[in-house]
């Protein structure tokens, strides 16, 4: 391929992502957004811990929105760390996965709700097996194929790599600005202003 015609297919990716994106935030369900900013700030007020869990590049999109959520005040981790304590009753588990049907990201979401935590699924399917065990569904688009292996570990160890635009990709990029739309929110519902957020970044870093 030559490199005009590599660098005009990169362009039309991101175009299509960011038209996706915005249609994303067109057709987002209100009440479903309410309920979850809802279900997180009462969390921050009982100081209740919220924990993340996703898997593949998803779990790295939780990393970007728990991070943020420290900045904001909020008791966060991120499921699979090693500091990470067990989860307890009042706990909110948010769940990101496309399918809706990765093993590892269902599992700890059955095992939240056994120990009393919520569970909010962010998810393209909102008949999946991790929606329908969630107690609040956030719907966003993108994932339009289902992994023929469900266990993401299994995928990985298999070497099954899933394709990129316009499948999960999709729904992963559009998941990183959805939370990053919701951090905005919840700074103005909690009246937490950028410069107290940086005060709780990080100042202690790796040098390169």
């Amino acid at each position: 391929m030559k490199n005009s015609e590599a660098i005009r297919k990169l362009r039309a990716t991101m175009r299509d992502i960011a038209t996706h994106v915005i249609k994303v935030s067109d057709s987002l369900d209100e009440k479903q957004l309410e309920i979850m900013l809802n279900m997180l700030i009462e969390a921050r007020e009982r100081k209740s811990r919220v924990m993340v869990i996703g898997a593949g590049r998803s779990g790295l999109v939780g990393k970007a929105f728990a991070m943020r959520l420290m900045h904001l005040g909020f008791i966060v981790y991120v499921i699979g760390e090693t500091i990470t304590p067990s989860l307890k009753e009042g706990d909110v588990l948010i769940a990101i996965s496309g399918s809706g049907q990765t093993q590892v990201v269902v599992t700890a979401s059955h095992a939240a709700k056994k120990m009393g935590a919520k569970v909010i699924a962010i998810t393209s399917y909102p008949d999946s097996p991790l929606a329908r065990i969630s107690d609040h569904i956030v719907f966003i688009p993108g994932r339009t194929k289902i992994a023929k292996e469900l266990d993401y570990f299994a995928r990985q160890i298999l070497g099954i790599y899933e394709p990129l635009a316009p499948l999960g990709t999709q729904f992963e990029d559009t998941t990183m600005i959805f939370f990053d739309g919701v951090i905005v929110a919840l700074m103005n519902k909690l009246g937490i202003s950028e410069k107290e957020m940086w005060q709780r970044h990080a100042n202690v870093e790796i040098p390169s």
